[in-house]
């Protein structure tokens, strides 16, 4: 049974990347009403590996059939936290800080796309030299 597998492999992808975005957000807490570096970092991290590993494993080597459920699926978005980022903004709103909410919003969206852009072309690149190299 392949969905079996799949989903053994998500779950525990998941509980690996959560317990890592838990030790680094209580390694780094972020008090009330304070930008919430600790979550921004933690999300643009997860959408830069995103970035690297789907370019690695779709145009790169081609990976075990399970890799990309365990790593993209599991780990990265287990990882990667869009409720927490909701509720920081939430809260931000919560202590009368609209422009620090506003700002994290923003912020946020802008530090995804751009580091998914950039972990997608700097692997593009690596594989291209490697390509030119052995050619």
């Amino acid at each position: 049974m392949k969905e079996a597998d799949t989903i053994a492999v998500v779950a525990l992808g998941g509980v690996l990347g959560a317990e890592a975005r838990y030790g680094l957000g209580l390694r780094w807490p972020t008090p009330v009403g304070v930008f919430p570096w600790t979550t921004l970092l933690i999300n643009a991290l997860g959408c830069l590996v995103i970035g690297v590993f789907l370019v690695a494993i779709t145009e790169g080597r081609p990976a075990h059939r399970l890799v990309r459920p365990f790593v993209g699926t599991g780990v990265l978005g287990g990882f990667t936290t869009f409720s927490t980022y909701c509720m920081d903004v939430h809260r931000l709103f919560d202590a009368h800080r609209p422009g620090v909410a506003v700002g994290y919003l923003g912020a946020t969206l802008a530090a995804a796309l751009g580091a998914v852009a950039l972990g997608a072309a700097g692997t593009r690149r690596v594989l291209t030299a490697l390509r030119g190299a052995r050619g």
